[in-house]
């Protein structure tokens, strides 16, 4: 066995045996001894191949494989093709999702030698995003370094999975490899090296005092135990939870559904702004009137978080604590300021209701709330855009405990269509909702490969023809529409039909209420897209209608 086919076995086999379920592969000729041995393990049933030709694509639908909850690893070739990773690298890493990225590379003696496909800086690209490195030379003696590779590898996965106390994330390996890059046969290198590595002990949960007017604020988590530890806490105390939809927390009998409206129709002084503690899990990001809560003077932070980072961007964090608890009966001041918000709960949601109820055509909050209940119906997972899809989904979205996933790490809009490829074929039937931009932005991603399975995925797209999110915001109102328009909203006018038939994925286009419903509805099977056409011009009206209408409904 030539040393590059010896090297390339002994890792996969390694990570194979370290838990590796999914290997996705971008082909090229320095990776290709990395490519025989996965189509080797793939074919003995050891492993999951996905191979595809975009590296971004490939990046991102590795990501979403492992938001899944499995451990994936994805393979490039050298070069420009390594860098292609870097925005799902930054996701991860950000999100704190477990990602093995293997990297392909020449011999290191090839370094600043002006060789093809050879980059100085390679090995240091992903640095400092990743929570383990390392640069490993092209083989010499395989049987010699096999137990060093293999203990490589085993540090490189406890580091991705979090067990040493820092949170998981993206690790990765630079792989040197010399011709031949061909395969042969021979025996693989034997010997020891792969470490059963342990998580270190969960922390004992800090009891948090009774007494103060509390709310749980669940933000995103790539980690399901973390937004279960946040709605158990909820329900013990009795205290209102405010849940992100890709919190895993939104669901049971304490999730206030618009909650942000609640928060920016109160002011600090009246009956649901009196609050004394925050008690925050994940990384929420959503909205201004979350942050404005987290920067108040007045409100005691607590962060819980059982990582080496939390969130507190507006530096206001009293404590961090690993994990919370609470002991006792809620006091009469929880008791009251949980009912007030409880019932103004109510009230916002069937304003909400009643509002997109009225509307005669389609718009992006009905649209999100379409697709919450037919997740809800069939028990499919929700992947959703990180722009305007993610905040309709947290307006008009009930809290029906429907598992969703959005890259929320960086909140970035490229590599969606993919990140939601691979949650479909690591979890099964999903739905899809992002606007126009951020579906364009990754249809690299509908390319089929022949011989690769295609998800149980649906793609709902509103189409405004632009960036609807600019439109809510400060842009809007400011700058000369022309202006605004080009540099700023971006319309395209692009054939999505016309597109998604170049692919080969079938597209809908309902014209009606009924037909959107109907279409939406409909349980994801194969990829298919349903493009739902908005006026965008409706957006701002509409959320200051909605908005105005909770404030008189709750005041």
């Amino acid at each position: 066995m030539n040393p590059s086919t010896a090297f390339a076995t002994v890792l996969v086999d390694s990570l194979v045996r370290l838990g590796l379920r999914h290997l996705v592969l971008s082909p090229g000729s320095r990776s290709a001894p990395l490519a025989y041995a996965a189509a080797r393990a793939a074919d003995e049933g050891r492993l999951t191949l996905h191979v595809r030709i975009d590296e971004r694509s490939a990046g991102f639908l590795a990501l979403g494989l492992a938001r899944a909850g499995e451990l994936v690893a994805v393979v490039t070739t050298s070069g420009t093709a390594v860098a292609n990773l870097h925005p799902a690298v930054l996701e991860a890493h950000h999100a704190g999702v477990p990602l093995v990225v293997l990297s392909a590379d020449r011999p290191h003696e090839l370094r600043g030698s002006g060789a093809s496909q050879t980059a100085d800086a390679q090995a240091r690209m992903f640095l400092p995003s990743v929570r383990y490195s390392a640069d490993l030379p092209a083989p010499v003696d395989p049987e010699r370094q096999a137990p060093a590779w293999r203990s490589v590898l085993s540090r490189a996965v406890a580091f991705a999975r979090g067990l040493r106390g820092d949170g998981p994330g993206p690790v990765h390996l630079n792989v040197g490899f010399a011709d031949p890059l061909t395969p042969s046969a021979g025996e693989v290198p034997t010997g020891p090296g792969l470490t059963e590595v342990h998580a270190v002990p969960a922390a004992r949960p800090v009891v948090l005092e009774r007494g103060p007017r509390t709310l749980v604020l669940a933000g995103d988590a790539p980690d399901p135990a973390t937004g279960l530890a946040a709605r158990e806490l909820a329900e013990a105390a009795g205290w209102p939870l405010l849940a992100e939809p890709s919190s895993g927390a939104r669901g049971g009998e304490r999730a206030v559904g618009p909650y942000r409206l609640l928060l920016d129709a109160v002011d600090e002084e009246g009956p649901l702004g009196d609050v004394d503690r925050v008690v925050l899990f994940g990384h929420p990001t959503l909205s201004r009137p979350v942050t404005r809560l987290l920067a108040r003077d007045d409100v005691e932070l607590v962060v819980v978080s059982a990582a080496g980072t939390w969130s507190d961007a507006g530096f206001r964090a009293a404590r961090v604590v690993a994990a919370a608890a609470v002991e006792g009966p809620a006091g009469a001041a929880e008791q009251e300021f949980a009912a007030r918000w409880d019932r103004a709960g109510k009230l916002a949601a069937d304003t909400v209701h009643a509002t997109l109820d009225a509307e005669t055509g389609p718009s992006g909050p009905w649209v999100a709330r379409e697709v919450v209940n037919a997740c809800a119906a069939d028990g499919s997972t929700l992947v959703v855009a990180a722009s305007n899809s993610i905040r309709d989904v947290d307006l008009a979205g009930r809290p029906l405990g429907v598992r969703t996933v959005s890259n929320r790490g960086l909140a970035g809009i490229d590599g969606t269509v993919a990140t939601a490829e691979g949650v479909a074929l690591a979890s099964g039937p999903t739905r899809l909702l992002l606007g126009d931009l951020a579906f364009l932005h990754d249809a690299n991603a509908l390319l089929p490969v022949p011989g690769e399975p295609r998800p149980d995925l649906t793609v709902v797209v509103v189409n405004d023809d632009g960036g609807g999110i600019f439109e809510t915001l400060e842009h809007a109102a400011v700058v000369e529409r022309a202006t605004f328009e080009r540099v700023v909203a971006t319309p395209h006018g692009a054939d999505l039909a016309a597109l998604c038939a170049a692919f080969g994925v079938p597209h809908s286009r309902p014209t009606s209420l009924a037909g959107a419903r109907a279409e939406i509805g409909t349980a994801p099977r194969g990829l298919r897209v349903v493009e739902v056409v908005v006026d965008r011009a409706g957006v701002r009206p509409r959320l200051e209608a909605i908005t105005a209408a909770v404030r008189a409904a709750v005041s």
